[in-house]
């Protein structure tokens, strides 16, 4: 039996506020997110993923109340991540109510945590994200072997990392699934990276969430058929281009399961 494709909608959170803009730039108000929450639990979403954008950036932790007010709109799967630095960051975030938490900038920093992390909560509760740009270097050098190189601090931090190295590590040190976000088409709706999915998936066989560049219905089957487990996507739902009715649609006349 196969498992079903998620559509999972993803709250960008700034200051108490869901922000969407291009590249994380230009961030312009989205709505409350509580309230967008129980819109994309109406609406049958399979999870939802909450970041907070800047709490790295700007050195805040998660705000604690908000995804508490958040957590208990849901029934279904909630990832929260965004500041998230210590295993005692992880258990906060669980006993506010989420199911999964999303580590970035500090598993960069420290790769033990994810294993710290995998080894006291569980795999599954391990989400890694991974802010990925493809290297466009003037002279035509390359830091990685790959050509994608993992960012911070929304995209604005180079790492000299190997995004698909990076992924391949990551799950082999407990990361029970990757958020793969492509800063490149973050925001700008010209569709999924495609090979960067196909170059990670021949790497890791954790699931896949795919992230960055959804505009369309027709951009989230090619995602799966690379290899995606599941497709994120944020302004095409906030600002109602698209309904998450409307890409099950799509998925499923493309042969892919979903739940309706």
């Amino acid at each position: 039996m196969s498992i079903a494709v998620r559509v999972i909608p993803c709250l960008d959170v700034d200051a108490g506020r869901v922000v969407k803009g291009v590249n994380f730039q230009n961030l312009r108000d989205a709505g409350d997110p509580v309230e967008l929450a129980r819109e994309y639990y109406r609406q049958g979403a399979d999870e939802l993923t909450f970041l907070d954008v800047t709490a790295s950036s700007k050195g805040r932790e998660t705000t604690y109340d908000m995804v508490r007010r958040t957590a208990e709109e849901l029934f279904i799967p909630l990832t929260v991540g965004g500041g998230v630095r210590t295993v005692e960051d992880v258990d906060k975030l669980l006993r506010c109510g989420a199911d999964k938490v999303g580590v970035n900038t500090a598993a960069i920093n420290d790769p033990d945590l994810i294993s710290q992390v995998a080894d006291r909560f569980g795999a599954q509760v391990l989400v890694l994200s991974i802010d990925a740009r493809r290297e466009n270097n003037p002279d035509g050098s390359r830091h990685t072997q790959s050509g994608y190189e993992v960012t911070t601090m929304g995209g604005k931090h180079r790492t000299g990392i190997d995004a698909v190295e990076w992924a391949q590590k990551a799950a082999e040190l407990g990361a029970g699934e990757i958020l793969l976000n492509s800063m490149d088409a973050d925001g700008t709706q010209d569709g999924f990276d495609i090979e960067m999915i196909r170059d990670v998936r021949s790497v890791v066989s954790v699931p896949i969430i795919a992230s960055g560049g959804a505009g369309r219905v027709e951009d989230f089957p090619p995602a799966i058929e690379a290899g995606a487990d599941a497709v994120l996507a944020a302004s095409v739902f906030h600002f109602g281009q698209l309904t998450i009715a409307q890409v099950k649609e799509e998925l499923r006349n493309n042969g892919h399961e979903v739940r309706l």
